[in-house]
């Protein structure tokens, strides 16, 4: 047997109380897997005295860069989030020669260029796998098990909290405000949810798997995101009636020379698959150019879900396989691939647009001329009762339009809402069909 692979942990936090629960519970799992017992040297938290219940004592460090400095640890495990002190650990760690396992999307999102050319310079390796849908090992499927394709595009319900809520509001009819209030309660939603709802968190994995997926490093602001955050149950309901779910999804194409990626609610059909994802889970739907379309779902989140995918990247490192795949893949390179990321307003789509007007004689015939003046075709219109809460004065027209770029139809949406006899601002969505 090979001697034992050091680990030090930065971070005790939920997913890190799990990545210590499995490595020192199935010591034998992991000589199994790995060919050598991987043990857990030190835990680096801010609070010693808060309570853990899968790490000892006698493993707690509060210095950071004691535990990144010491000789006899190869591996540092970055699970502290953010992305300004994990950013500084993380590049200490490469400096000092060990090799870094991390969770951490934003850091990746935002920094990975010069993450991934510190480690290639100090000939280490990063392993992530953890970053992106906790146990749905999507880096390496993309990275490896696919690597006979070229992929062309992903679609992925990546955020278990707005999946939690979207699914609830759905399901109960209720408003997202308490919805939100519900997840919290649950240990689903952060008491500031804000990276969660707005799309950010989405959109930072959707950073990370562009560039397993297309090899392309985008800047995490140039990912437009809508959250859900402004979502009303109303629209859930019109689009249930129609046939359709609405999920948040984070999605990109690749087309010849261009690259299409953005964050957004979305209307899928209610045979979809994504569709039928519910609850905290995530899923991604990835398209080859050789297997065609697959999906993968499961647990985005959670201690021990995440923490698989940690210890799978550390047994990787124990076995020598990740270095090796490290040192081929070239991820973040300094110089990407010439992809062009598509302008949001030239993506075509269908879309669900709903806008509250006077109930008066000529106003959808308003609407529709105007949608008409930029070229856009109406598929179908329903206009459902008045509504209460206006006094019985303004009926929700809800249409439906065939295919139309996006920058056309935002035009329109923005005469629509000076029309009078209109309630601004109209609210609208993209439909996948």
């Amino acid at each position: 047997m090979q001697e034992p692979l050091n680990v030090g942990l930065l971070g005790g936090g939920t997913v890190g109380n799990g990545v210590a629960k499995i490595l020192l519970e199935h010591p034998e799992r992991m000589i199994l897997r790995a060919g050598r017992p991987i043990v857990l040297q030190k835990v680096v938290v801010r609070d010693p005295s808060k309570p853990r219940s899968h790490i000892p004592a006698s493993l707690i460090e509060t210095n950071p860069y004691r535990v990144i400095e010491d000789p006899n640890i190869p591996v540092i495990v970055e699970l502290v989030g953010g992305t300004t002190d994990a950013k500084n650990y993380v590049l200490a760690a490469l400096a000092a020669g060990k090799h870094v396992v991390t969770a951490n999307k934003a850091l990746l999102a935002e920094h990975g260029v010069e993450i991934f050319e510190a480690a290639r310079k100090a000939n280490r390796a990063i392993g992530f796998e953890a970053s992106v849908c906790g146990g749905i090992p999507i880096i390496n499927l993309l990275s490896q098990c696919l690597s006979a394709n070229q992929i062309t595009a992903i679609q992925g319900i990546l955020n278990g909290t707005c999946n939690f809520i979207l699914t609830t509001m759905s399901e109960e009819g209720r408003p997202y405000a308490e919805m939100l209030a519900r997840a919290q309660e649950l240990g689903y939603a952060e008491a500031n949810p804000t990276l969660d709802v707005d799309g950010s968190d989405a959109a930072h994995k959707l950073a990370v798997l562009a560039q397993i997926a297309f090899g392309v490093s985008v800047p995490f602001h140039e990912i437009e995101r809508v959250g859900i955050d402004t979502l009303h149950p109303m629209d859930l309901r019109f689009a249930y009636e129609l046939g359709y779910t609405i999920k948040l999804l984070a999605e990109g194409w690749l087309d010849g020379n261009e690259v299409a990626l953005h964050v957004a609610p979305v209307l899928l059909r209610k045979t979809d698959m994504l569709a039928q994802v519910r609850g905290v889970y995530n899923a991604i739907q990835v398209i080859g150019d050789a297997v065609g379309e697959m999906m993968f779902q499961g647990a985005g989140a959670g201690a021990l879900p995440t923490a698989s995918a940690v210890i799978s990247d550390i047994v990787d490192l124990a076995v020598g396989r990740a270095q090796k795949t490290f040192a081929v893949n070239k991820f973040w390179s300094a110089t990407p691939k010439k992809y062009q990321l598509r302008p949001s307003n030239k993506v075509r789509s269908r879309f669900y647009l709903r806008v509250l007007v006077r109930d008066e004689p000529g106003m959808l015939a308003d609407v529709a001329r105007t949608l008409a003046n930029d070229r856009i075709s109406i598929a179908s219109i329903i206009q459902h009762e008045a509504l209460e809460e206006h006094q019985g004065q303004v009926v929700p027209l809800v249409i439906m339009t065939h295919y139309a770029e996006t920058g056309q139809f935002r035009h329109a949406l923005s005469k629509i809402n000076e029309l009078p006899g209109v309630v601004p601002p109209g609210v609208s969505y993209s439909v996948d069909d």
